[in-house]
């Protein structure tokens, strides 16, 4: 996918928060799309905790935030 989109809730730095998240997290729509996923999920979020994204692999965050022109940081 190459297209930017306008995420709100981000702060004057784009900063978004990389976390690990199971599959149990999401909605269950979502849990049913993703069954045969095998790498581990990672949520992107604003800085007042929306999820913005959900992507398999942590290096896949990482690049999704980037190409979006957001400032990514892990968040243990």
């Amino acid at each position: 996918m190459e297209k930017n989109y306008f995420f709100d809730g981000l702060d004057e730095k784009g900063l978004v928060y990389v976390k690990s998240i199971s599959s149990g997290e999401l909605p269950i729509d979502v849990q049913e799309e993703i069954l045969d996923e095998q790498e581990p999920l990672f949520a992107l979020h604003n800085s007042t905790g929306d999820r913005i994204a959900v992507v398999s692999g942590r290096d896949a965050a990482f690049v999704v935030a980037r190409q979006n022109d957001l400032n990514p940081v892990s968040v243990h």
